[in-house]
């Protein structure tokens, strides 16, 4: 069976059991309703047992092996999963796992879970092993941009929907907003609406007083807001991470690594090397890099290095010094300086008074 997504599961279940499974990815939520998914059909099959085992330094993936071999004294099936946090087994376990994929299933069903994996470890013999004669789960990170719609699709599942039109995606952009970055959050508002709203047609007045502002926003998204153009949700961001605690000058130097990076690459293209090249060596990838390909040809050395002037002068201001030109509160010097960014990326139309006040200075 090829590889196939979360979604694609049940199904696929429905079909009967076909192991060994491999679930991989770091959405914690998606990835446990895809191993409860699993055991359920496991034990639904007969394998009423389950071990489970950690690969750690000094693992005996022998013992691995010998156990899946074992068979119960009272003619017991077994579920034998492995978590592997790192996602690389070494030489022998990958040994290990590619002579698994090929044994035929007898009593133990071995259900493997593994982090996000890189293209190069998915193409390696072990995964390519297990994939081919068994079941490879991808769980993919639910973004930013996407939360809107999967929200909307487990409400749909659980009898509630959205109005048409533009009432209709008031009430997506409320639900996204409220629970932007943090998708167990998501998931427990979906559940909360629907034990206390009859199943039908929601309304954002109603949703307004049920769901939580449970946002929560990654410092290290920061860049890829602001390539996005998105600035009102960039100050949403901002916002929310003083709200959290986060310090004015991990923001500050997460904005400046985004602007050295930008500036590498523009000098790296100015000098006839490939984006690609560039991209990597500065670590530059998915989403980020998409934007960033867009947005580079309109970025010149000039912009750059007036903006990482301004950086240099938003380092002081969360230094408590107080630099010309630029808020002395630290939030608001960082605030200013991720506005520029965006500014220079998308710049604001002259009808906006937010850019013109915060941007413009």
């Amino acid at each position: 069976m090829p590889l196939i997504a979360h979604e694609q599961l049940a199904g696929a279940l429905r079909a009967g059991l076909r192991g060994p499974y491999t679930v991989f990815g770091d959405e914690l939520l998606l990835v446990m309703e895809a191993v409860d998914a699993i055991r359920a059909a496991a034990v639904q099959a007969g394998h009423a047992m389950r071990e489970s085992h950690q690969v750690e330094r000094g693992f005996d993936w022998q013992v691995l092996l010998a156990q899946m071999d074992e068979r119960s004294l009272f003619g017991e099936r077994k579920l034998v999963e492995l978590r592997m946090p790192g996602g690389k087994p070494g030489r022998d376990g990958a040994a290990a796992l590619a002579e698994l994929a090929q044994r035929e299933q007898g009593d133990a069903l071995l259900l493997l879970l593994l982090p996000r994996l890189d293209a190069a470890t998915q193409r390696s013999d072990w995964f390519s092993g297990l994939a081919r004669h068994g079941t490879a789960v991808r769980v993919d990170t639910v973004e930013p941009a996407q939360i809107g719609a999967w929200m909307r699709r487990r409400l749909q599942d659980r009898g509630l929907r959205l109005p048409a039109g533009a009432a209709g995606q008031a009430c997506l952009d409320l639900l996204a907003a409220r629970c932007e970055g943090n998708l167990l959050a998501a998931h427990q508002e979906v559940e909360k609406l629907a034990l206390l709203v009859e199943p039908g047609e929601l309304d954002a007045e109603r949703i307004e007083a049920l769901v939580q502002d449970a946002a929560r926003y990654n410092v290290f998204r920061l860049g890829e807001t602001i390539l996005a153009g998105d600035a009102a949700r960039l100050l949403r961001m901002l916002e929310g991470l003083q709200g959290e605690g986060v310090a004015a000058v991990l923001a500050h130097w997460t904005l400046a690594e985004e602007l050295r990076a930008w500036l590498r690459v523009r000098q790296g293209l100015d000098a006839g090397e490939s984006f690609a090249t560039l991209a990597r060596a500065n670590r530059i990838w998915g989403a980020r890099e998409k934007l960033l390909q867009r947005v580079l040809p309109g970025l010149g050395l000039a912009a750059l290095e007036g903006l990482l002037l301004r950086a240099a002068a938003c380092d002081r201001a969360v230094k408590g010094l107080r630099p010309p030109g630029l808020a002395h509160e630290p939030w608001e010097a960082v605030r200013q300086l991720a506005l520029a960014m965006a500014q220079a990326v998308a710049p604001v139309a002259r009808t906006s008074p937010l850019g013109a006040r915060l941007v413009l200075l």
